[in-house]
């Protein structure tokens, strides 16, 4: 750097937009800010900066320092630009965070190419503009990997995995190769679906076009999405595959997928299979295991991880960590200890650590320390309807239809609306959906309300009762009957009995927590039927054969 500055300093004028350019570089690179500004000073007075070549560096050198405003005041000087000059500032204002500067020059732009729309629309998408970020797309004439990447991962991180894989699909008609990032991307959207049909075409799309040798996370993903599929034993034949290559990412994505599994003791194994290795765990490699301990019902042995990562590993614990250890005290029935947990911990617990406390005390029927975590967690969201949801639960269960009424009633005025339960099932090359008592996309759902029908009658003669404590309308038993009959689940799994062949496992994706009767439902069919059910709920995976679930009831 002192170098450059030095043969600066020394040479004459000719030829000196040449060498200003070079510097202002290292400049930038260097963060020398203090020589940047020297240069700068000395650019102005001779009237270089009106040199294209020497403006866009100048523009490049303040955004690499932090100082959009200066960068801007350069451009709004420069007497021409050119697209080197636009999507530098544009970039420079994305990596800032500063999404409104970036968009109105991008409005303003006389021409635009491919890099500022790509730039555009990763902004966009990292700001959950992703509409923004799909009319840009839309509008492209000309796109290239780059393009169709950073789309497909809009979809992905704003939670429309259907439309992220769909988007692959179409990119593959243009005839465009997929590369590693590509390839995550749309691995992710198929782990959001759950449906491993895909997968597996495109687990074989990268053996074949050797992609896995191009990046070390692809290893990763594939695990990542087997273990979200249901498919635990391809999600652990990927890892032993890979396992010698001593990425600790892999490590981690295997003890998370056995985590919501419900395979506490396979996660254990495998952390010490990681020890023995001398593979270093990190922060990320204590929560999937505290994880799979709380989904497993192993609480003296997550109790002993927790003081293991801070012993022996140093690790200091994250709020995520804290919240592990909350929801596995709750979930055996120590409330009081969790409590105690969360006034200890050294930050202010989050709305997920109130709500695992109040789906402790449901389960344990603590009214007094679920109504204290339940306004614990509206005042910190509000807007979160899964609190009221919760609050109203306990209420229920106890019986108290009025103050059920009252917490529907500040829902309404809040203008919080409850999230409705969907089930999903892939039949068909086909995912289709299934809200309360409707199917969205099946043409005969008199078909499957009669399925449900035969199939209750069924469970009924192996002793099937309603929970009607899984209402929470006040309505005669009847009535409840008929609204427990009619759950997203056993819509989904009426639909999966009529249209899949005997000895083919059905799979339903839940985006709500599974609840006990549609849980017990699942287990008789599981037996009376011979089918094995894998569902897979809000938090964890459960397996239904023979009569039992892979969960033991604890979920």
């Amino acid at each position: 750097m002192l170098y450059s500055l030095m043969l600066f300093c020394l040479e004459d004028l000719r030829g000196i937009e040449f060498s200003v350019p070079s510097v202002l570089r290292a400049c930038g690179r260097s963060s020398a800010f203090r020589e940047g500004n020297q240069i700068f000073g000395h650019v102005l007075k001779i009237h270089l900066w009106l040199d294209p070549f020497v403006a866009n560096s100048l523009v490049r050198m303040w955004l690499e320092l932090g100082e959009t405003e200066l960068a801007r005041s350069v451009f709004d000087r420069m007497p021409v630009r050119d697209l080197i000059s636009w999507n530098s500032l544009i970039t420079g204002y994305l990596r800032a965070g500063e999404i409104e500067f970036a968009r109105e020059l991008f409005e303003r732009m006389p021409e635009r190419d491919l890099v500022s729309c790509n730039a555009m629309i990763d902004g966009y998408a990292k700001q959950g503009m992703y509409k923004l970020a799909e009319d840009i797309f839309t509008t492209m004439k000309v796109k290239d990997l780059v393009t169709w990447t950073t789309m497909i991962s809009a979809h992905v991180l704003n939670q429309c995995p259907k439309k992220a894989l769909y988007l692959f699909r179409e990119m593959l008609s243009e005839g465009i190769r997929p590369d590693a990032p590509a390839i995550i991307s749309v691995l992710s959207a198929i782990a959001d679906l759950g449906f491993v049909e895909e997968g597996k075409w495109i687990h074989t799309y990268i053996s074949a076009n050797k992609i896995e040798r191009c990046s070390r996370f692809i290893g990763s993903a594939l695990i990542n999405m087997y273990s979200k599929c249901g498919q635990i034993e391809h999600a652990y034949h990927v890892f032993s595959s890979i396992s010698h290559q001593r990425n600790i990412g892999d490590w981690n994505s295997m003890i998370s997928g056995f985590a919501i599994h419900g395979l506490g003791h396979e996660a254990i194994k495998l952390f010490l299979d990681m020890e023995r290795a001398a593979l270093e765990p990190d922060d990320i490699t204590f929560l999937g295991l505290l994880s799979a301990c709380n989904h497993g019902g192993l609480m003296n042995e997550g109790l002993s991880y927790f003081e293991t990562m801070q012993a022996k590993y140093k690790i200091i614990p994250k709020i995520q960590h804290y919240g592990c250890i909350v929801d596995l005290l709750g979930r055996s029935g120590h409330l009081e200890e969790s409590l105690e947990i969360i006034y200890d911990m050294p930050m202010e617990p989050d709305v997920l650590i109130w709500k695992a406390i109040l789906s402790a005390s449901i389960k344990h029927n603590n009214f007094k320390i679920g109504q204290i975590a339940a306004l614990r967690a509206m005042d910190l969201a509000p807007e979160d309807s899964s609190c009221y949801v919760l609050l109203s639960n306990l209420y229920a269960k106890l019986g108290w239809w009025d103050d059920v009424a009252r917490v529907r009633t500040v829902m309404k005025k809040r203008g919080v609306r409850k999230i409705p339960g969907c089930s999903s099932i892939f039949v068909g090359g086909k995912v289709h959906q299934f809200l309360i008592g409707k199917a969205i996309d099946v043409e005969n759902n008199q078909n499957i309300l009669s399925m449900i029908e035969e199939v209750i009658s069924k469970l009924k003669l192996e002793g099937y009762e309603p929970d009607f404590n899984q209402v929470l309308l006040d309505l005669g038993d009847n009535e409840k009957e008929c609204h427990l009959a009619l759950h997203s689940e056993k819509m989904a799994l009426a639909f999966g009995l009529l249209t899949t062949s005997h000895g083919i496992p059905i799979h339903i994706v839940k985006n709500l927590r599974i609840c006990c009767d549609c849980h017990s439902f699942m287990r008789l069919v599981s037996k009376i039927y011979n089918r094995r059910i894998i569902v897979r709920d809000q938090n964890r995976f459960h397996r239904f054969e023979n009569g039992y679930c892979s969960c033991k009831d604890h979920w």
